[in-house]
């Protein structure tokens, strides 16, 4: 009678074992696949084109008690050129872009309706550098620099200009943008920039008129959107 108790329960036994292995393969294969994240790198040469809207704000300072302020806009399209280096979840990069604008405004002098002025904002460069943070293929960043822009400003009398004067001017810009790269290596964006570009005196002189230390103080806001190429590696896999 031992002997057969000492069987039976050898045999519950084994069974027990056979079922717990297969239980155990079953779970393995049953064990989902690993979950593969897309990294999207942002690295690497980019080009791309740029176009929007912009304003000149001008302040001309003509003598201790003759102030007047104009706001030129219009539109501005032009290209861009930089390059990024990613480090974890940070991007940094040097840019820089050159944009034809069309920014005109005259005045009319209320007091004196024969006298206007006018402002005319032909060229506008940025030489930035850039500072962002990526959440996969979204950018969010920040940019400062050096910018530039070529200007004319003017005076007349019975609407025949008598005074020209037409400039370079160097300041320095800030802005911020994000960007969206939605396929491999191609992303659009959106960006602003305020251009801070001081104050400068001008001698306008003709033979008839003579106005010395004509102080003109200009700040320009540009708002664009933007199709970048980039010449990095594709998207690539994470574990």
């Amino acid at each position: 009678m031992i002997r057969k108790l000492v069987c039976a329960l050898a045999s519950v036994i084994s069974l027990a074992g056979i079922g717990s292995a297969s239980a155990a393969d079953l779970a393995v294969k049953a064990a989902p696949p690993p979950v593969v994240a897309r990294l999207y790198d942002w690295s690497g040469f980019y080009i791309g084109i740029n176009g929007g809207w912009g304003q000149s704000s001008t302040r001309y300072d003509w003598t201790n008690f003759l102030v007047r302020s104009d706001n030129a806009s219009g539109g501005t399209v032009g290209g861009q050129i930089g390059y990024n280096w990613q480090a974890g979840t940070w991007v940094f990069g040097l840019e820089a872009q050159g944009n034809w604008a069309d920014f005109s405004r005259s005045y009319i002098d209320p007091f004196n309706r024969a006298w206007s002025v006018g402002t005319t904002v032909d060229a506008i460069g940025l030489f930035t550098g850039r500072i962002g943070y990526a959440a996969d293929n979204v950018l969010l960043y920040i940019k400062g620099g050096a910018a530039v822009a070529n200007n004319s400003y003017w005076a007349a009398l019975n609407n025949v200009n008598f005074i020209n004067v037409s400039n370079t001017r160097w300041g320095a810009s800030a802005g911020a943008g994000f960007e969206w790269g939605f396929v491999p290596n191609w992303s659009f964006g959106v960006e602003y920039n305020h251009l801070f570009l001081g104050d400068t005196n001008y001698n306008w002189t003709n033979p008839i008129w003579r106005y010395t230390n004509v102080g003109i103080r200009q700040d320009i806001d540009l708002v664009t959107a933007r199709i970048n190429y980039r010449f990095g590696g594709p998207v690539v896999p994470r574990y």
